[in-house]
């Protein structure tokens, strides 16, 4: 679908996905205009001062990994490669509240899985051979889980098998699909640590992710970015978008423009008549803690891995910044349902016990629940992922929860800016 310059670009949804998009066309030199709802871009990964923390914390916590090369490509095109930290080797620690064992899966860099034979780099009580029984999820056929496919009575299960694909995926592996958890292991933990190579924003997610697409964005001479546009409607005629209903605006796309609808699966599916969209969601819990003094375990928990796994509890991941602990309950329904209150105190006793920190330590504490965070992703529900093409031959689709063949996560919302880019010209 190569077109001229004289296109202009229609992004509608300032997230990942369509800063994405902008982005690459922006650097083809095709003029873009974003269309942004809200008063600041970024969506569901973005950064916002908190003024009960009074500090600036992200909306959730994102870990990329070597092997996201979409996602290493937009940092390449927006010049922020440097805004992320990372280890010299691939290491994820955890730790088993309810025992209290620490341990750190430790990836050898090749593909040959060598580190499974040594005690000290695998999961505490599982055995070289359970590994391989990832194989089966290779050869999972459509219709089945992870939980179908995977042995549950070894260490293995709940110490790695769960918090990966429920951290992965939002969905528990008793209806997590199989065959998408597959594509991600095998781009990842199949390919050996060098793709396993966790890559932590250093300041945050806007500082990482957003803000120098924006830059990029806004340095342009012909683009715009329009705040405060919410897309109510599209006019069709003739097999086209002909009209973007923005309540006060209307917009007319000149006849060899297109147009890039970015938005999540809900809002898609209001705006486009008889597409079929992901409307299972699965919530996350994140929790805000600004921590009074520091950490005593504070070497658990360097600089460039500042994160740890929590098994045996409500939550899946602990992150650390400066004085901010951050905690991450992936599809927490059962979580989400509690008052806040009950929520902040789970995850300071958690905090406490994974950091190691004196009683008397004081704190504040932020709860914020995202109840739609992702569509959940089962077997039936990928069957409704659609493509980037649509019914209409100036309108593409973008956004993490279409058929990407990743899961809904920062790459699989840049891989499908980049496909629509690509698409344009």
């Amino acid at each position: 679908m190569s077109r001229g310059h004289e296109t202009r670009v229609h992004v509608i949804g300032a997230g990942l996905a369509g800063l994405a998009c902008a982005v690459r066309l922006t650097r083809k030199g095709i003029p873009v205009t974003l269309y942004e709802a809200t008063a600041q871009a970024g969506g569901r990964c973005r950064s916002y001062w908190d003024n009960k923390l009074e500090r600036r914390i992200d909306n959730g916590n994102h870990l990329l990994l070597a092997a996201n090369h979409a996602a290493l490509e937009y940092l390449s095109d927006i010049g922020a490669r440097d805004r992320f930290v990372s280890p010299a080797r691939a290491g994820f620690p955890f730790i088993d509240l309810a025992s209290g064992e620490r341990w750190t899966i430790a990836p050898d860099n090749g593909r040959i899985p060598w580190w499974i034979f040594q005690a000290s780099r695998r999961v505490p009580g599982s055995r070289p051979r359970d590994y391989l029984s990832a194989l089966k999820l290779a050869t999972a056929r459509e219709d089945q889980t992870v939980a179908d496919c995977l042995p549950h009575d070894n260490a293995l299960w709940e110490r790695f098998w769960r918090p990966f694909c429920t951290s992965v995926l939002n969905t528990a592996p008793e209806e997590a699909s199989a065959r998408l958890l597959w594509g991600t292991l095998k781009e990842t933990f199949a390919k050996g640590g060098a793709a396993c190579l966790p890559l932590v924003p250093k300041e945050g997610l806007s500082d990482a992710l957003i803000d120098p697409a924006l830059a990029v964005i806004q340095k342009a001479r012909d683009n715009a970015v329009r705040f405060s546009h919410r897309l109510r409607s599209f006019e069709f005629r003739d097999g086209q978008i002909r009209s973007l209903d923005f309540g006060n605006k209307q917009v007319e796309p000149g006849k060899s423009d297109m147009v890039v609808l970015a938005l999540p699966p809900g809002n898609t599916g209001q705006v486009l008549p008889g597409l079929a969209v992901p409307d299972d969601s699965r919530p996350i819990v994140n929790v805000h803690i600004r921590i009074e003094t520091t950490p005593a375990a504070a070497p658990v928990l360097p600089p460039e891995r500042p994160f740890l796994g929590l098994v045996g509890g409500g939550f899946d991941w602990i992150f650390l910044r400066g004085d901010v602990a951050s905690l991450t309950g992936s599809a927490a329904a059962d979580l989400a349902e509690l008052p806040a209150e009950r929520i902040a105190e789970l995850a300071w006793a958690e905090t406490a016990q994974a950091l190691g920190l004196k009683s008397g330590t004081t704190h504040e504490i932020r709860v914020v629940k995202e109840r739609r965070a992702t569509f959940a992703q089962t077997p039936e529900a990928l069957k409704l992922r659609p493509g980037v093409r649509t019914a209409w031959s100036n309108l593409l689709l973008a956004g993490d929860w279409t058929d990407t063949g990743y899961p809904a996560t920062i790459e699989s919302a840049i891989r499908s800016g980049h496909t629509a880019a690509r698409l344009i010209g």
